[in-house]
Protein backbone atom coordinates (compact mmCIF):
# COMPACT_ATOMS: atom_id res chain seq x y z
CA UNK A 1 0.00 0.00 0.00
CA UNK A 2 1.35 3.46 -0.90
CA UNK A 3 2.21 5.52 2.11
CA UNK A 4 3.48 8.95 3.04
CA UNK A 5 7.13 9.08 3.93
CA UNK A 6 7.22 10.41 7.46
CA UNK A 7 10.19 11.60 9.47
CA UNK A 8 11.20 9.84 12.68
CA UNK A 9 9.72 12.76 14.63
CA UNK A 10 6.33 12.44 12.91
CA UNK A 11 6.24 8.64 13.27
CA UNK A 12 7.11 8.89 16.98
CA UNK A 13 4.42 11.56 17.49
CA UNK A 14 1.79 9.40 15.76
CA UNK A 15 2.69 6.44 17.95
CA UNK A 16 2.74 8.59 21.12
CA UNK A 17 -0.69 10.07 20.48
CA UNK A 18 -2.20 6.66 19.72
CA UNK A 19 -0.41 4.37 22.16
CA UNK A 20 -0.10 6.83 25.05
CA UNK A 21 -2.92 9.38 24.61
CA UNK A 22 -5.38 6.99 22.90
CA UNK A 23 -6.51 9.59 20.34
CA UNK A 24 -8.53 8.67 17.26
CA UNK A 25 -6.91 8.45 13.83
CA UNK A 26 -8.80 11.59 12.77
CA UNK A 27 -7.50 13.61 15.74
CA UNK A 28 -3.94 12.36 15.20
CA UNK A 29 -4.12 13.20 11.49
CA UNK A 30 -5.20 16.77 12.25
CA UNK A 31 -2.61 17.21 15.00
CA UNK A 32 0.27 15.91 12.86
CA UNK A 33 -1.11 17.39 9.61
CA UNK A 34 -0.96 14.13 7.68
CA UNK A 35 -3.54 11.98 5.92
CA UNK A 36 -5.85 9.95 8.13
CA UNK A 37 -5.18 6.91 5.95
CA UNK A 38 -1.48 7.27 6.70
CA UNK A 39 -2.17 7.42 10.43
CA UNK A 40 -4.38 4.33 10.25
CA UNK A 41 -1.70 2.46 8.31
CA UNK A 42 1.05 3.27 10.82
CA UNK A 43 -1.20 2.39 13.75
CA UNK A 44 -2.06 -0.96 12.14
CA UNK A 45 1.59 -1.75 11.53
CA UNK A 46 2.54 -0.67 15.07
CA UNK A 47 -0.02 -3.12 16.49
CA UNK A 48 1.25 -5.89 14.21
CA UNK A 49 4.80 -5.20 15.42
CA UNK A 50 3.62 -5.13 19.10
CA UNK A 51 5.12 -1.70 19.62
CA UNK A 52 4.54 0.06 22.94
CA UNK A 53 5.15 3.58 24.20
CA UNK A 54 7.73 4.79 24.98
CA UNK A 55 9.71 3.22 22.16
CA UNK A 56 12.59 0.93 23.15
CA UNK A 57 15.94 2.63 23.70
CA UNK A 58 18.19 2.76 20.64
CA UNK A 59 15.25 2.71 18.22
CA UNK A 60 16.51 4.70 15.21
CA UNK A 61 14.92 5.38 11.80
CA UNK A 62 16.26 2.23 10.16
CA UNK A 63 15.20 -0.12 12.97
CA UNK A 64 11.74 1.42 13.19
CA UNK A 65 11.28 1.18 9.42
CA UNK A 66 12.23 -2.50 9.41
CA UNK A 67 9.98 -3.22 12.38
CA UNK A 68 6.94 -1.46 10.95
CA UNK A 69 7.21 -2.87 7.43
CA UNK A 70 8.71 -6.30 8.03
CA UNK A 71 5.30 -7.97 7.79
CA UNK A 72 4.31 -6.34 4.49
CA UNK A 73 2.85 -9.01 2.25
CA UNK A 74 2.80 -9.36 -1.50
CA UNK A 75 -0.99 -8.94 -1.56
CA UNK A 76 -0.67 -5.59 0.24
CA UNK A 77 1.90 -4.38 -2.27
CA UNK A 78 -0.21 -5.47 -5.23
CA UNK A 79 -3.46 -3.92 -3.97
CA UNK A 80 -4.50 -0.80 -5.89
CA UNK A 81 -5.13 1.95 -3.30
CA UNK A 82 -7.77 4.61 -3.64
CA UNK A 83 -6.21 8.11 -3.79
CA UNK A 84 -6.23 10.16 -0.57
CA UNK A 85 -9.09 12.58 -1.28
CA UNK A 86 -8.39 14.92 1.64
CA UNK A 87 -4.77 15.27 0.50
CA UNK A 88 -5.90 16.04 -3.07
CA UNK A 89 -8.35 18.69 -1.87
CA UNK A 90 -5.71 20.34 0.35
CA UNK A 91 -3.05 20.29 -2.35
CA UNK A 92 -5.41 21.84 -4.91
CA UNK A 93 -5.62 24.90 -2.64
CA UNK A 94 -1.95 25.56 -3.30
CA UNK A 95 -0.90 27.82 -6.15
CA UNK A 96 -0.42 26.21 -9.59
CA UNK A 97 -1.27 22.69 -8.36
CA UNK A 98 -3.58 20.75 -10.73
CA UNK A 99 -5.26 17.34 -10.77
CA UNK A 100 -2.96 16.35 -13.63
CA UNK A 101 0.12 17.05 -11.50
CA UNK A 102 -1.31 15.21 -8.48
CA UNK A 103 -2.22 12.22 -10.65
CA UNK A 104 1.30 12.04 -12.07
CA UNK A 105 2.72 12.08 -8.54
CA UNK A 106 0.21 9.41 -7.53
CA UNK A 107 1.20 7.14 -10.45
CA UNK A 108 4.87 7.67 -9.62
CA UNK A 109 4.13 6.24 -6.17
CA UNK A 110 1.64 3.62 -7.40
CA UNK A 111 2.50 2.57 -10.98
CA UNK A 112 -0.45 0.13 -11.03
CA UNK A 113 -2.86 2.82 -9.80
CA UNK A 114 -5.92 4.35 -11.42
CA UNK A 115 -5.89 6.03 -14.82
CA UNK A 116 -6.23 9.80 -15.00
CA UNK A 117 -9.92 9.67 -15.91
CA UNK A 118 -10.70 7.25 -13.03
CA UNK A 119 -8.60 9.37 -10.67
CA UNK A 120 -10.61 12.50 -11.52
CA UNK A 121 -13.91 10.62 -11.38
CA UNK A 122 -13.22 9.28 -7.87
CA UNK A 123 -12.23 12.73 -6.67
CA UNK A 124 -15.27 14.48 -8.16
CA UNK A 125 -17.60 11.88 -6.66
CA UNK A 126 -15.98 12.44 -3.27
CA UNK A 127 -16.21 16.23 -3.55
CA UNK A 128 -19.86 15.97 -4.56
CA UNK A 129 -20.69 14.30 -1.24
CA UNK A 130 -19.12 17.09 0.85
CA UNK A 131 -21.33 19.54 2.67
CA UNK A 132 -20.87 23.26 2.14
CA UNK A 133 -19.95 23.75 5.80
CA UNK A 134 -18.63 21.34 8.39
CA UNK A 135 -20.44 20.98 11.69
CA UNK A 136 -17.97 20.51 14.52
CA UNK A 137 -18.75 17.75 16.99
CA UNK A 138 -17.33 17.97 20.51
CA UNK A 139 -16.95 15.12 22.96
CA UNK A 140 -16.59 15.40 26.72
CA UNK A 141 -12.98 15.97 27.78
CA UNK A 142 -11.67 15.93 24.23
CA UNK A 143 -10.73 19.54 23.38
CA UNK A 144 -9.76 22.65 25.31
CA UNK A 145 -9.82 25.86 23.25
CA UNK A 146 -7.48 28.59 24.55
CA UNK A 147 -6.83 32.20 23.58
CA UNK A 148 -6.18 35.72 24.86
CA UNK A 149 -8.80 38.46 24.72
CA UNK A 150 -7.99 41.52 22.64
CA UNK A 151 -8.93 43.94 25.45
CA UNK A 152 -6.84 44.37 28.60
CA UNK A 153 -7.40 45.57 32.18
CA UNK A 154 -5.27 48.17 33.99
CA UNK A 155 -3.17 47.06 36.99
CA UNK A 156 -1.85 49.90 39.22
CA UNK A 157 1.22 50.00 41.45
CA UNK A 158 0.42 51.12 45.02
CA UNK A 159 3.86 52.64 45.61
CA UNK A 160 4.55 54.32 42.28
CA UNK A 161 2.69 56.06 39.53
CA UNK A 162 2.84 53.07 37.20
CA UNK A 163 0.14 51.24 35.28
CA UNK A 164 0.46 47.98 33.42
CA UNK A 165 -1.99 46.14 31.20
CA UNK A 166 -3.25 42.80 32.46
CA UNK A 167 -4.05 40.33 29.69
CA UNK A 168 -7.16 38.15 29.90
CA UNK A 169 -6.53 34.45 29.20
CA UNK A 170 -9.59 32.31 28.44
CA UNK A 171 -9.89 28.53 28.18
CA UNK A 172 -13.14 26.73 27.33
CA UNK A 173 -14.03 23.03 27.05
CA UNK A 174 -15.55 22.19 23.68
CA UNK A 175 -18.39 19.95 24.85
CA UNK A 176 -19.62 21.65 28.04
CA UNK A 177 -18.51 25.27 27.38
CA UNK A 178 -17.12 25.24 30.94
CA UNK A 179 -14.87 28.32 30.95
CA UNK A 180 -11.78 29.44 32.86
CA UNK A 181 -10.42 33.01 32.84
CA UNK A 182 -7.26 34.51 34.33
CA UNK A 183 -5.38 37.81 34.15
CA UNK A 184 -1.68 37.45 33.30
CA UNK A 185 1.06 40.13 33.15
CA UNK A 186 1.55 39.55 29.42
CA UNK A 187 1.33 36.98 26.67
CA UNK A 188 4.87 35.65 26.86
CA UNK A 189 5.61 31.93 26.78
CA UNK A 190 5.83 31.73 30.58
CA UNK A 191 2.45 33.51 30.96
CA UNK A 192 0.87 31.35 28.25
CA UNK A 193 2.00 28.01 29.67
CA UNK A 194 1.39 29.06 33.28
CA UNK A 195 -2.19 30.08 32.51
CA UNK A 196 -2.91 26.73 30.84
CA UNK A 197 -1.47 24.82 33.80
CA UNK A 198 -3.73 26.84 36.11
CA UNK A 199 -6.59 26.03 33.74
CA UNK A 200 -5.88 22.28 34.03
CA UNK A 201 -5.80 22.63 37.82
CA UNK A 202 -9.12 24.48 37.82
CA UNK A 203 -10.81 21.79 35.70
CA UNK A 204 -9.20 19.04 37.76
CA UNK A 205 -7.73 17.24 34.75
CA UNK A 206 -6.34 17.60 31.25
CA UNK A 207 -8.08 17.33 27.87
CA UNK A 208 -6.95 15.09 25.05
CA UNK A 209 -6.29 18.05 22.73
CA UNK A 210 -5.43 21.72 23.28
CA UNK A 211 -6.50 24.03 20.43
CA UNK A 212 -4.59 27.36 20.42
CA UNK A 213 -4.07 29.89 17.66
CA UNK A 214 -0.80 30.56 15.83
CA UNK A 215 0.65 32.99 18.40
CA UNK A 216 4.45 33.09 18.79
CA UNK A 217 4.20 31.42 22.20
CA UNK A 218 2.60 28.42 20.52
CA UNK A 219 3.96 28.18 16.98
CA UNK A 220 7.57 28.90 16.06
CA UNK A 221 6.99 28.80 12.29
CA UNK A 222 3.36 29.38 11.24
CA UNK A 223 2.37 27.29 8.23
CA UNK A 224 -0.99 26.39 6.72
CA UNK A 225 0.02 22.75 6.27
CA UNK A 226 2.62 21.93 8.94
CA UNK A 227 3.10 24.54 11.71
CA UNK A 228 6.15 24.02 13.92
CA UNK A 229 5.15 23.91 17.58
CA UNK A 230 7.27 25.86 20.08
CA UNK A 231 9.68 23.40 21.69
CA UNK A 232 8.83 24.35 25.28
CA UNK A 233 5.11 24.21 24.55
CA UNK A 234 5.57 20.78 22.95
CA UNK A 235 7.45 19.57 26.03
CA UNK A 236 4.53 20.71 28.19
CA UNK A 237 2.15 18.77 25.94
CA UNK A 238 4.29 15.64 26.22
CA UNK A 239 4.48 16.04 30.01
CA UNK A 240 0.68 16.09 30.31
CA UNK A 241 0.14 13.52 27.56
CA UNK A 242 -1.93 15.81 25.34
CA UNK A 243 -1.91 16.77 21.67
CA UNK A 244 -1.56 20.33 20.32
CA UNK A 245 -3.75 21.23 17.35
CA UNK A 246 -3.19 24.87 16.27
CA UNK A 247 -5.94 26.44 14.22
CA UNK A 248 -5.39 27.28 10.60
CA UNK A 249 -4.11 30.76 9.82
CA UNK A 250 -6.94 33.29 9.43
CA UNK A 251 -9.61 30.69 10.20
CA UNK A 252 -11.38 31.92 13.38
CA UNK A 253 -14.14 29.33 12.91
CA UNK A 254 -11.62 26.66 13.91
CA UNK A 255 -11.78 28.06 17.44
CA UNK A 256 -15.29 29.49 17.48
CA UNK A 257 -15.82 28.13 21.00
CA UNK A 258 -13.11 30.28 22.56
CA UNK A 259 -13.98 33.27 20.38
CA UNK A 260 -17.46 33.20 21.94
CA UNK A 261 -16.02 32.62 25.43
CA UNK A 262 -13.67 35.59 25.01
CA UNK A 263 -16.58 37.82 24.00
CA UNK A 264 -18.56 36.72 27.07
CA UNK A 265 -15.55 37.29 29.36
CA UNK A 266 -14.99 40.76 27.92
CA UNK A 267 -18.63 41.69 28.47
CA UNK A 268 -19.16 40.12 31.90
CA UNK A 269 -15.70 40.65 33.41
CA UNK A 270 -13.84 43.53 31.75
CA UNK A 271 -16.91 45.66 31.00
CA UNK A 272 -18.49 44.95 34.40
CA UNK A 273 -15.28 45.98 36.20
CA UNK A 274 -14.47 48.98 34.01
CA UNK A 275 -14.90 51.50 36.86
CA UNK A 276 -12.78 49.58 39.39
CA UNK A 277 -9.10 50.11 40.15
CA UNK A 278 -6.95 47.00 40.59
CA UNK A 279 -3.67 46.50 42.44
CA UNK A 280 -1.53 43.34 42.47
CA UNK A 281 -1.31 41.50 45.77
CA UNK A 282 2.06 41.04 47.45
CA UNK A 283 2.27 37.56 45.97
CA UNK A 284 1.62 38.96 42.50
CA UNK A 285 4.00 41.92 42.72
CA UNK A 286 6.95 40.00 41.28
CA UNK A 287 4.88 38.65 38.42
CA UNK A 288 3.53 42.03 37.41
CA UNK A 289 6.68 44.08 38.27
CA UNK A 290 5.09 47.32 37.16
CA UNK A 291 8.08 49.66 37.37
Amino acid sequence: MARERLSMRKIAEVLRLQLNSKLSARAIARSCNIARSTVAEYIRRAKAASLTWPLPEGMDDEKLEKLLFAAETHSERSRRPLPDMVYIRDELQRKHVTLQLLWEEYRARVPEGYSYSQYCQHYRQWVGKLAVSLRQEHHAGEKLFVDYAGDTISIHDRNADCVRDGHLFVGVLGCSNYTYAEITPGEKLSDWIGAQIHCFEFFGGVPQIVVPDNAKATVTSPCWYDPEINRTFQEMAEHYGIAVLPTRIKRPRDKAKVESAVLIAERWILAALRNHTFFPSRRQMRRFSLC
